[in-house]
Formats: C-alpha cells, sequence, structure tokens
C-alpha cells in the first residue's frame, strides 16, 4: 500500500492551499508529495517550488489568497530560514491571520528540536511538523481550517 493511499481519507471542504519551500532548500521532492497528499485529500495546490524568496512567498499569498500555506524543508536549516518568513508574512495586514504550518527536517541535529517547535509557534507559524513526526498530525490540522478563510481580505 502506497503511502498516499494509507493516509486518513477524511476529505473536507476543498481548501485552496499554498507549498513552498525555504529560500534555503533546493529540494523539489518533498514539495511534489504535499501536492500529491493535498490533492489527494481534495484540496487544491499551488506549488511554488523550492528557493522561493520571503518577498515572493509573501506576493504569492497576497495575490492568490490562499487558506493555508505550507512551508516544507529537509535540508536542516529550515529553523533559520523560517523566522524572516513568518515575519514578513505577518507583518502584513491581509496575511496577519493566514494559516500557516511549516514542517521537515528543521535543524541539523536531534538536540534542541522542541525549543525549535515552540520559538517557531512563539514566531507566528500556527502548527510545526517536526521531522518522523508523520502524517495524522498534519492532516488533523488541515481537517479543522474552514475553506475560504482568507479569500476576498484585502
Amino acid at each position: 500500500m502506497s503511502v498516499l493511499a494509507s493516509a486518513t481519507r477524511r476529505k473536507t471542504e476543498a481548501l485552496e492551499v499554498c507549498v513552498t519551500g525555504l529560500s534555503s532548500d533546493a529540494h523539489t521532492w518533498n514539495l511534489v508529495f504535499l501536492q500529491l497528499l493535498l490533492e489527494d485529500l481534495g484540496h487544491r495546490v499551488i506549488n511554488l517550488g523550492p528557493c522561493m524568496p520571503d518577498s515572493e512567498i509573501v506576493e504569492a499569498c497576497r495575490r492568490d489568497s490562499p487558506d493555508l500555506l505550507v512551508v516544507s524543508t529537509v535540508n536542516g536549516h529550515g529553523f533559520n530560514a523560517a523566522g524572516p518568513l513568518i515575519a514578513a508574512l505577518r507583518a502584513r495586514r491581509e496575511l496577519s491571520e493566514l494559516p500557516v504550518v511549516i514542517g521537515g527536517k528543521l535543524g541539523i541535529t536531534d538536540s534542541g528540536q522542541q525549543q525549535r517547535v515552540n520559538d517557531l509557534i512563539d514566531a507566528g507559524y500556527n502548527a510545526v511538523f517536526e521531522e518522523g513526526a508523520g502524517l495524522a498530525s498534519f492532516e488533523s490540522f488541515i481537517g479543522t481550517l474552514p475553506a475560504g478563510g482568507q479569500r476576498g481580505i484585502v
């Protein structure tokens, strides 16, 4: 059974989800996996791709008004790049309430993992999914979000 087939199939109202990598992360497979998972769950996905500058992520969210921004990183440097991105998003009035989650390999060691999670939540992320957390908590979080939450906010 594939990972997608074994994923929880609880469908919710379709969300508009923006998926992106951080400016420091050139990996694409994680973004494609997330796109396929989210589409399999019935959501519409805008995949911005890897190595996205913060300003372009902010502009895409402002332009497209997604219901959720999913930030994925696998290079172990995600924690360092995550702070400036969430600060830039939260500085924009029209994006201040946008649900934003981050997941993947956020640090190069397991040491300080809980502190990284706490720091990212304190910085403004709605949820943090560290490497190895599995899909259930991510899918559960998505299931709590209303569709159309950000669209039409100017």
